[in-house]
């Protein structure tokens, strides 16, 4: 059991605090650079609270077990990397569409493909929003240092047992094996949310049905007095299938309508330097930090910058940036890839802000200085 106390910790070994903190009972997954660790540690760690750990043949089982192990009332994780994280892409619309609430951890590495095994990247931010097929909802969230690590598993869980919703960790290679010092905090001081419970009765019990109006229906525990249906064809409230259109368009616009009208609760950002800033800076997970020291070397230099962070990448946090679009008069985005959350931005940003981007997918952090001439040639 933790107390509080400081620690020296990985990234991927706060994951698993995180998690277990969480009340993370069941851990499915396959080994696969650089998310190895949280594999490793889970297996020792959950038999010691009661849970259970599982090396599946596969990323498509690790994913399918996860599920089957929520439906039966138990808080699961999985984690993987890029190749990983695609395998699993059926199985997380499943997830989606069933409204089985999963975390997903995908310390990112440079692809496609094998790519870069051991090298950090950020090149999975649209495949977390649309690597499943059709609309669906998600929630993706990107830590930048150890603590928030642990602190983001565990509003990961949170967020996936409130809304019954596939909630992806976009860690990086970076965050994922640095250590930092990581004052663990009391478990009484943790929110923890549990999914909520049907309390109709066994004869009129309908499993997708919404009750007093909230647009996230109470979940039951397979094996248990309950007896439900489960598919990942479009249903009805009582689970079955359905081929009505009617049925599938409720259906489908009430699982983006549970997530679109929580933005409130479900955006995380942060700001730095922006009061004045005259250019902003996106970024975010471990590429975050070298923008935020190239903001303080610009502003040593006399350059108006600051730094937006993005800790929620989905939903995107579109009115936080059109405002920042209407304070400044640059922006640039600064991330591991060529541009994938530089896409969003400028759709929102482009009518009041110059939007430029800087990217690198070369398996190596981008650093302070280089941005900072960016920052100079803007």
């Amino acid at each position: 059991m933790m107390s509080n106390h400081i620690k020296l910790m990985q990234g991927n070994e706060a994951c698993v605090e995180g998690a277990i903190a969480a009340g993370m009972r069941f851990f499915a997954g396959y080994p696969i650079t650089p998310s190895t660790e949280i594999a490793e540690i889970s297996a020792q760690r959950l038999p010691r609270v009661g849970g259970k750990f599982i090396q599946m043949e596969d990323e498509i089982g690790s994913m399918a077990a996860v599920i089957g192990a929520s439906l039966t009332g138990l808080k699961a994780m999985t984690a993987t990397s890029g190749p990983g994280f695609s395998l699993k892409q059926e199985n997380i619309g499943y997830a989606a569409i069933a409204e089985v609430p999963c975390v997903i951890i995908n310390v990112q590495r440079g692809g496609p493909s094998t790519g870069l095994p051991t090298s950090p990247a950020q090149g999975d931010i649209m495949q977390a929003k649309w690597g499943t097929h059709g609309d669906h909802p998600v929630i993706a969230l990107s830590p930048s240092s150890v603590r928030e690590t642990f602190d983001l598993t565990i509003k990961a869980f949170n967020y996936a047992e409130k809304y019954r919703v596939p909630v992806i960790m976009l860690m990086d290679e970076v965050i994922g094996h640095m250590r930092e010092k990581v004052e663990i905090p009391n478990r009484e001081d943790l929110e923890v949310i549990d999914r909520k419970k049907p309390t109709s009765g066994l004869v009129d019990y309908k499993p997708y049905r919404i009750e007093d109006g909230e647009l996230v229906p109470p979940m039951a525990e397979y094996g248990g007095e309950y007896r439900f249906h489960v598919t990942g064809l479009v249903h009805d409230e009582t689970g079955f299938p359905s081929n009505t259109p009617k049925v599938a368009e409720s259906l489908i616009k009430r699982l983006i309508k549970k997530i679109d009208d929580n933005k409130k609760d479900i955006f995380l950002y942060e700001e730095y330097k922006l009061e004045d800033a005259e250019i902003a800076l996106i970024s975010f997970g471990s590429t975050a930090r070298s923008a935020k020291s190239a903001v303080d070397m610009a502003r040593a230099e006399g350059i108006k910058v600051g730094l937006f962070r993005p800790i929620t990448i989905w939903p995107f946090l579109d009115t936080e940036i059109e405002q920042l679009a209407k304070k400044v008069n640059k922006i640039i985005t600064v991330e591991m890839n060529l541009g994938q959350y530089a896409i969003e931005v400028e759709r929102k940003a482009c009518k009041y802000a110059h939007v430029d981007k800087y990217g690198k997918l070369n398996g190596e952090l981008i650093t302070p200085d280089e941005i900072l001439k960016k920052i100079k040639e803007v």
